[in-house]
């Protein structure tokens, strides 16, 4: 199966009717791109799995010759963290934005692969030729430094790709959302619109970034004893919107997580971490007075290994928490996590510590990084595809965006699963079942993958 010169297909292997785990493919002329290489994670009620999940590339590996490049649009785990494990399988060139860049040069050192994968680094607005494909990458606003929405340009058509996205007027790091960028493209009429899920259910507009700051000052205001916030590594935006509640309550700020700390280094390496943002040595914790001090920690999905857990055992090596503590989830709960979080909550409320959930706080203090309903007209009344093909996200989810679609005026859409086969040119709006898709399980210790159904 290969696309000749009149062809536009899309062909996801992963993240298409699930959320995370992204792998996407584009062919046209014989030719392959990729956009994205992600992992998920096994539900806790899966201990029999391996922890680390990702699609099974076999399709693309058995077609390494016809891969044109890789483009990462950001550099979240389910867009990037698979690459490490699988390039060996295909070996394609790499093209992605400067922040993305230096946390995958990170990544391969742990995975003796520095030096080994080329990676071109772009900036938003840039177009390179890849192959058969013009791509330009768009500034967009999501939860992480520099997100990166796709103009994918052939001969016979065109895709705009939005990777994961909201329309946030003040993310807190990068630049806000720029209407006129995707109003632009509605010029050339893109053929179709592969477009994010995950809120699709969630009427309104997502919460700017910026809006965090009251709610997580007056938490950190009322606690009397120690403050540790949990949020993901990844959010730096989050990072530095704590360090700014911290400031104004008077309190000095250690990180307790490797993750945590790999990613401020990158902020740091790459421009986006002021330098008046400073921490304190995790090994000094004991030495501040309790209401002086706050922890930002790993560990808000409940991972076992990660430094809330720890903490809630008492068995982390630089903190010990007492009762009228103070513990902030700045997160939501990923599908799937349910369990694990609701036990960790149950073990620091058994010691008397004061636990506070997005859901409970009254006040803004998460913000989602994907567009609820508002958002996704908003933006195909925009863009103006003549076919919407939504992904990212279960059946539910992608079933509500493809519905937003047709409201907002996209007279076809497309909803289908991973391994499908989508028919952007010449026929637009045809889908058939082409892949039989899987995933891989990893034991990360000896690197040696698992086929799973």
């Amino acid at each position: 199966m290969s696309p000749d010169h009149t062809d536009l297909w899309f062909l996801p292997l992963g993240g298409c009717g699930e959320i995370g785990m992204n792998l996407n493919l584009y062919g046209h002329d014989d030719q392959w791109l990729m956009v994205d290489c992600g992992v998920t994670f096994a539900d806790p009620d899966q201990a029999h799995q391996p922890h680390v999940q990702m699609p099974d590339p076999a399709f693309i590996a058995e077609r390494a010759d016809h891969l044109a490049g890789i483009v990462i649009t950001h550099a979240h785990e389910d867009h990037l963290g698979a690459l490490p494990y699988l390039w060996r399988r295909f070996k394609g060139r790499v093209y992605t934005t400067a922040f993305t860049a230096e946390v995958l040069r990170r990544k391969l050192v742990e995975f003796n692969l520095a030096g080994q994968i080329s990676i071109d680094v772009v900036k938003p607005g840039d177009r390179r030729q890849i192959g058969p494909f013009n791509v330009e990458w768009l500034n967009i606003t999501h939860s992480i430094p520099e997100p990166q929405a796709l103009m994918i340009r052939t001969p016979v058509g065109s895709v705009f790709h939005t990777a994961d996205w909201k329309l946030d007027p003040a993310p807190v790091i990068g630049p806000p959302i720029a209407p006129k960028i995707f109003q632009a493209l509605a010029d050339e009429s893109p053929s179709a619109m592969v477009c994010d899920s995950t809120n699709a259910l969630v009427d309104g507009h997502s919460v700017s970034e910026s809006e965090l700051i009251p709610g997580l000052r007056k938490i950190i205001e009322n606690s009397r004893g120690r403050v540790v916030v949990s949020c993901f590594a990844s959010n730096v935006a989050r990072l530095v919107t704590l360090m700014q509640a911290a400031d104004q309550t008077g309190r000095r700020v250690a990180l307790l997580g490797r993750s945590l700390k790999n990613m401020v280094s990158a902020a740091k390496a790459t421009g986006y971490w002021d330098s008046k943002h400073r921490f304190i040595d995790p090994f000094d914790l004991g030495f501040f007075p309790r209401e002086h001090f706050m922890a930002i920690a790993t560990g808000s999905q409940g991972e076992p290994r990660a430094a809330l857990s720890r903490l809630a055992k008492d068995t982390h090596p630089d903190l010990t928490l007492e009762a009228g503590d103070t513990v902030v989830f700045s997160a939501r709960i990923i599908p799937g996590n349910e369990l694990l979080v609701d036990a960790l909550i149950r073990a620091l409320k058994a010691r008397d510590i004061f636990v506070i959930t997005a859901e409970e706080a009254g006040l803004p203090i998460h913000a989602s990084g994907h567009p609820a309903a508002d958002e996704l007209t908003q933006m195909y009344q925009w863009v103006k595809p003549e076919l919407a093909i939504p992904v990212h996200g279960e059946p539910d989810h992608m079933a509500a965006n493809a519905k937003l679609a047709r409201g907002a005026g996209v007279t076809r859409q497309l909803t289908g699963q991973n391994g499908d086969l989508f028919y952007i040119k010449p026929v637009v709006g045809i889908r058939r079942k082409a892949v039989t898709t899987g995933r891989l399980g990893w034991d990360r210790d000896a690197l040696i993958p698992v086929a799973r159904s």
